[in-house]
């Protein structure tokens, strides 16, 4: 089962509009046919669809989106609108996988940049996990884990310390994706008596420069998306590979 995550492509209602260092509109374009040539079973789209907020935004997402070969999700960033997302396509909580379960959270805190899953989602998220026990990929906007960018980690998620503890009592969460750093990231995790494997994603649009105390983008570095290959037999049980692509961008520059 391929699964692609794609995040941050902060698009605007003109497709001509500039960001610090590309066209967001022809960036996305680029990622989204190079997500078609991986042939993928699934495709995640975790935040920050928007950057103007417009509701022209998420129908240019949306009209791109029906390239892919597969059905597809997606969920909340701090920059987005979850009324004109829904409007376009509904927001799900969870996908079936049959082997494995994808469950989809919703991070967002309107207005800040920081995010948080609050006591009810919490709760919400403790009772799915007690009740279904197959192998568990969860997606999210903001990182649960510091990634070594301080101005990035204090607008993380805030009530990760919860968050952690709830996932200790849960040995098949396997695999967690986030947004919002726009840079990859991988860490191993030790999480009571499993590991997790916390992934970040290139970002479709600009990419932020990894370990930097202030805000800065990394000119070098270009948009891509993140492949998760998920697997499942009697034998060996759940296993899964994950690596990062990115594309040539030459037409997503400015000049």
């Amino acid at each position: 089962m391929r699964v692609v995550q794609i995040t941050d492509a902060h698009l605007y209602a003109d497709t001509e509009a500039r960001s610090r260092a590309g066209i967001p509109w022809r960036q996305f374009q680029q990622v989204i046919s190079a997500v078609v040539d991986e042939q993928p079973e699934i495709v995640l789209f975790t935040g920050d669809i928007s950057q103007d907020e417009s509701s022209a935004s998420y129908a240019l997402a949306v009209q791109a989106m029906e390239q892919l070969p597969c059905p597809w999700y997606w969920l909340p960033g701090n920059h987005d609108q979850p009324e004109f997302m829904a409007a376009e396509r509904p927001l799900v909580d969870e996908v079936d996988l049959n082997a494995w379960h994808i469950l989809l959270l919703n991070t967002q805190v309107e207005g800040k940049p920081y995010g948080e899953l609050g006591s009810e989602q919490l709760a919400a998220l403790a009772e799915r996990l007690q009740a279904d026990t197959r192998p568990t990929l969860i997606a999210m906007h903001h990182p649960p884990v510091n990634v070594g960018a301080v101005w990035m980690d204090a607008i993380g998620l805030q009530d990760r310390d919860a968050f952690w503890a709830l996932l200790s009592k849960h040995a098949h969460v396997h695999i967690i994706l986030f947004g919002h750093v726009h840079q990859a990231y991988a860490e191993h995790r030790s999480v009571g008596e499993t590991t997790i494997d916390v992934y970040g994603c290139p970002a479709m649009a600009d990419q932020f420069l990894p370990g930097a105390e202030h805000f800065a983008i990394d000119e070098a570095s270009r948009p891509g998306y993140r492949v998760i290959d998920l697997q499942w037999s009697e034998r060996l049980g759940s296993e899964w590979q994950s690596w990062i692509e990115r594309i040539d961008c030459q037409i997503c520059s400015l000049t």
